[in-house]
C-alpha cells in the first residue's frame, strides 16, 4: 500500500486548484477571495510539508517519486516564493485590470507543477511536472491580452518553450532506449558510461533544461517574455520556475550520471562561462528595468551552474545557497519596482529612476542596498552568494571558471554602479505614490532586512544546506 501522507501537500494543492476554479466560476465578483484563499493554500502547503521531519527519505509510486530532505527544502523555498510574489503584485494587477480569478489559478497549477518536478526520480515524472508548469506559465505570460507587447511574449515563450520540451522529451526517449528505464536510479545501475547514445541523450535533455532557465545559448527568449509579460508574472518568472529547475539539474545530473561526469561536465561549464559573461555585457545597454533584470538573471544562472560544475557536494549547497539569495534578492528588485507608481501607472524605464533620491530616501537607499547586493559587493548577501560558488570552484581547482566568474561580477558592477549614479544623482522627476498596501512593504522589508544583516550569521543557511548529501 502506498503511503500518500508524504504528498499531503501536492494532493491539497490539486484539490484547492479545482475548488477554486469551481468557486470562481459559481460565485461572481470573487477575484479577491479566492486570490486571498490562493496565498491561504500555499501557507497551508508548507504546514503539510513541515508536517513530518525533513530529514525523512522515502520513495513513492515504484521509486518515481522521492520524498527527501532536499526535495522539502525546495518545495518550501518554491511555496514562499510564491506567497510573496503573491503578496507584493496584488496592486499591480489590480490596477492593470488583470485581476480575474484565472490569475491566482494559474499561478498554484505552476507551482503543482514545480513541486512534481522537485520530487521527481524519474524522467517521466519530471517531464510531467515540467509541462503542467509550462502550461500554466504560457497563459501567464501572454495575460494581458490588451497590451501588444504581452500577447508577442506569450506567443514567443510558447514556441521557444515548446521546441525545449521536444528536445528534452526526445532526451528522455534516448536515454530510456539505451538505459532500459526512465528511472534514475535503475539508469545509474544499468548504463554503460561509453555509451554514445546516453551521451546524446543527456546533452538534449541538458539543452531542454538550459532553455528552462534562460542559459546561454538558450536565453533569447528571456528579455522579451521578460518586458512583454505583466510585471507581476515577470516578477514570478524570475524567481519560483528557477528553483525547480535547480532541482532537476541536480538530481539528473548527480543521480543516474554522477559516473559520466567527464561527458557532462564541459557541457555545464560552457553554459556557464557564456550566461555569466553574456548576461553581465549585455545589460550594459539596456534602458528597461524588466529586460536589464532579465540578461542579471541569465548571469546569475551561469554562476549558480558554475557551482554545479563542479561535481562535489560543496558546489551543490552552494549552487542552493545562491539560489536562495537571488530569491531574496529578485523579490527585493521586483518590490521596489511595484513602488514606482505614479496616478495609477507604473514605471518600469532607466530614466524613471532619475533623482528617485530627493522625493524617496528610503526606496531609494532600499534599491541602492539591492542592486550592492546583486553585485556582490561586501557584507552584503550577494557577497556571500558568489564567495561560497567560488570557494566550491576553487576547491576543484577549476581555476579559469573562477576567473570568468570574478570577471563578469566586475563588468556587472559597473551597470549596478549606474542605476545607483542615475538614483543619487540625476535630475529629480516627479513623486511617485506612496501609499502602498501591506503585503508590498512586508515583502520589500523581509527581504531588504535579509540582504542588509546576513553577514551577521551567514552560517545559518549554510547549516541548513549543509545536510544536502547527494553524491
Amino acid at each position: 500500500m502506498i503511503n500518500l501522507n508524504f504528498i499531503y501537500s501536492e494532493m491539497f494543492l490539486s484539490i484547492s486548484i479545482m475548488f477554486l476554479l469551481l468557486i470562481g466560476v459559481f460565485k461572481k465578483d470573487s477575484s479577491n477571495f479566492i486570490y486571498n484563499l490562493s496565498i491561504i493554500t500555499l501557507f497551508i502547503c508548507i504546514i503539510l510539508i513541515f508536517n513530518f521531519p525533513f530529514e525523512t527519505e522515502t520513495t513513492l509510486f515504484n521509486g518515481s517519486y522521492k520524498i527527501d530532505y532536499f526535495s522539502s527544502l525546495m518545495k518550501t523555498l518554491a511555496l514562499v516564493s510564491g506567497i510573496f510574489v503573491l503578496l507584493a503584485s496584488k496592486k499591480y494587477i489590480q490596477i492593470n485590470k488583470i485581476f480575474i480569478i484565472e490569475y491566482p489559478i494559474l499561478f498554484l497549477s505552476s507551482i503543482l507543477g514545480m513541486m512534481v518536478m522537485i520530487s521527481s526520480n524519474d524522467l517521466i515524472v519530471f517531464y510531467i511536472g515540467l509541462e503542467l508548469q509550462s502550461l500554466a506559465l504560457y497563459v501567464l505570460a501572454s495575460f494581458n491580452r490588451e497590451n501588444l507587447l504581452s500577447s508577442e511574449s506569450g506567443v514567443k515563450y510558447f514556441v521557444l518553450s515548446a521546441l525545449s520540451s521536444g528536445l528534452l522529451l526526445y532526451g528522455c526517449s534516448l536515454i530510456y532506449g539505451f538505459a532500459s528505464s526512465t528511472n534514475f536510479n535503475l539508469i545509474a545501475e544499468n548504463i554503460n558510461s561509453n555509451s554514445l547514445g546516453l551521451s546524446f541523450g543527456i546533452v538534449f535533455i541538458l539543452v531542454g533544461l538550459a532553455f528552462k532557465i534562460s542559459a546561454v545559448p538558450f536565453h533569447m527568449w528571456a528579455p522579451d517574455v521578460y518586458q512583454g509579460s505583466p510585471t507581476s508574472v515577470t516578477a514570478f518568472f524570475a524567481i519560483v520556475p528557477k528553483i525547480a529547475a535547480l532541482t532537476v539539474f541536480v538530481r539528473f545530473l548527480y543521480v543516474p550520471f554522477i559516473n559520466m561526469i567527464d561527458q557532462w561536465q564541459m557541457i555545464i561549464v560552457f553554459l556557464s562561462i557564456g550566461s555569466m559573461l553574456l548576461g553581465s555585457i549585455a545589460a550594459i545597454g539596456q534602458k528597461n528595468l524588466k529586460r536589464l533584470i532579465a540578461y542579471s538573471s541569465i548571469s546569475h544562472m551561469g554562476y549558480v551552474l558554475a557551482g554545479l560544475a563542479t561535481g562535489s557536494n560543496e558546489g551543490i549547497q552552494s549552487s542552493i545557497i545562491y539560489m536562495v539569495i537571488y530569491l531574496l534578492m529578485n523579490l527585493a528588485f521586483f518590490s521596489c519596482v511595484f513602488m514606482m507608481r505614479k496616478n495609477d501607472k507604473y514605471f518600469e524605464n532607466l530614466d524613471d529612476l532619475s533623482g528617485m533620491s530627493k522625493n524617496h530616501p528610503i526606496l531609494s537607499l532600499a534599491f541602492m542596498l539591492i542592486l550592492f547586493s546583486l553585485a556582490g559587493i561586501p557584507p552584503l548577501a550577494g557577497f556571500f552568494a558568489k564567495f561560497y560558488i567560488f570557494k566550491a570552484v576553487i576547491e576543484q581547482s577549476m581555476y579559469f571558471l573562477a576567473v570568468v566568474g570574478l570577471l563578469s561580477t566586475v563588468i556587472a558592477a559597473f551597470y549596478y554602479l549606474r542605476i545607483i549614479k542615475i538614483i543619487y544623482f540625476d535630475p529629480e522627476k516627479e513623486k511617485y505614490d506612496t501609499n502602498h498596501h501591506l503585503g508590498l512593504k512586508v515583502s520589500l522589508f523581509v527581504s531588504t532586512i535579509f540582504i542588509l544583516f546576513y553577514f551577521i550569521y551567514p552560517g545559518f543557511l549554510n547549516e541548513i544546506v549543509s545536510k544536502i548529501n547527494i553524491i
